[in-house]
């Protein structure tokens, strides 16, 4: 708990000063203030906000979608819960349109690795004109009672295998990094049970199915240093003042730590240019410094079991793509996926997920045929490319909605009737 205590000591010192920041940034920036008119004024305004900004505790965002373009007319968006667990929420950003939509059902399964699934506000905003949209929004650990109990890997399967269920089987889902591995053992275990509530679709962006390939950085510092290692450094309890107090977790400030330190010169030359963007009061690029970074800075606490048998299971002993992967005590067989159309996508620059890592999840589904398959990578994006950006949007976005209506055609269902999927096709 030591780690937790020095983070929010830290944070309680600094409030003061905080205080002080905002006080002199309102006094230096008041029009009938001569002062504000200077390159000084200006100076120590723009110095007072990056102060503030870089030591406050930014909260959950929200994903602030009031509306879409559907075939070219504007639609408001309704966001609402459908589902509902300690851990996590279904949400639905359900599209009012003047017509009934046929639009494909898509559940985006966002990643439980520290930031909010708001992250993926414009993946969900990219995918809403063509698709009918579902986000996985996973609850911040340190607010979940230690009453509700543990939640590990099996557990967030056992989540999405619900989701999936809720949905009835006519949907796709796009598992952006992370949750790649869960959404492929979730599909594995229905098919091999012959659940006719299976996605039609799945689609994996820059996960790590086999992290052997390509190592990254990442992968290189979880297997030097294994899973005890993370046990003993990177594990404390939430501190009093929560509601999760004394649940053992992997708080968000030391992942955001993790990423800030990955890019550092890059962090430091963006916070120098909002200072200068500041004082000379160049708006736009200063407004989307903050829009990203209100995102970027805000995160939360993930589950110390979940962290630790992600890690062990994936990273130290790449039990997934040597086909050693349990759920629940039993091994997961891939080559049950015969009826669910698979595709992956890679980022030539990505950072976190090497290539090819994505891509293994087509060796390990061993009988989906040929035509079921498509793999993409795009050319000179990192990670956060795949599934954000302009290139996102112009070369990703219209490749991953064919796909799905190419899944969608009647002759595929007609095909994986006759295979025996028992989906329903209504």
């Amino acid at each position: 708990m030591l780690q937790y205590l020095l983070y929010e000591q830290s944070y309680a010192a600094l409030g003061p000063a905080r205080i002080m920041a905002d006080v002199t940034r309102l006094f230096c920036g008041t029009y009938l203030n001569p002062f504000s008119h200077t390159f000084w004024g200006r100076g120590i305004e723009a110095a007072c906000e990056v102060f503030e900004r870089t030591t406050r505790r930014y909260a959950q965002p929200a994903f602030d979608i009031p509306s879409t373009i559907v075939d070219g007319e504007p639609a408001k968006v309704h966001e609402e819960v459908v589902w509902e667990r300690p851990f996590c929420r279904l949400l639905h950003f359900k599209r009012h349109l003047r017509y009934s939509s046929r639009d494909p059902k898509l559940v985006i399964v966002a990643p439980m690795s520290g930031h909010y699934a708001t992250l993926l506000r414009g993946t969900v905003e990219a995918m809403l004109p063509r698709h009918d949209v579902y986000v996985t929004d996973w609850i911040d650990a340190r607010k979940v009672p230690l009453s509700e109990g543990s939640f590990d890997l099996d557990d967030y399967i056992d989540y999405l295998i619900d989701m999936f269920r809720l949905l009835g089987g006519d949907f796709h889902v796009m598992a952006v990094c992370q949750p790649s591995v869960a959404v492929l053992a979730a599909v594995a275990i229905m098919e091999e049970a012959g659940d006719p509530h299976v996605p039609t679709s799945m689609v994996l962006m820059g996960g790590p199915i086999d992290t052997r390939k390509n190592p990254t950085a990442v992968d290189h510092f979880a297997t030097a240093r294994g899973t005890d290692w993370f046990r003993r450094h990177m594990i404390t309890k939430v501190p009093f003042g929560h509601p999760g107090y004394l649940r053992d977790v992997y708080p968000g400030f030391l992942q955001l730590c993790g990423f800030m330190g990955m890019n550092l010169d890059r962090h430091l030359a963006a916070h120098r240019n909002f200072f200068f963007d500041l004082v000379h009061g160049d708006d736009e690029p200063a407004e989307k410094h903050r829009d990203f970074y209100d995102e970027y800075l805000a995160v939360m606490d993930i589950t110390a079991e979940f962290f630790l048998q992600t890690i062990d299971t994936i990273f130290v002993h790449h039990r997934l793509a040597k086909g050693e992967m349990e759920h629940r005590g039993r091994r997961l067989n891939l080559a049950a996926i015969r009826h669910v159309a698979l595709m992956t996508i890679e980022g030539e620059r990505d950072e976190i997920c090497g290539l090819g890592q994505t891509e293994a999840a087509h060796h390990l589904c061993v009988n989906l045929p040929q035509s079921f398959r498509a793999h993409y990578v795009q050319p000179n994006v990192g990670h956060y490319g795949i599934f954000s950006g302009s290139q996102f949007r112009q070369e990703i976005v219209p490749r991953v909605t064919d796909f799905i209506l190419k899944a969608e055609k009647p002759q595929s269902i007609v095909w994986r009737r006759a295979a025996g999927c028992g989906r329903k096709t209504g």
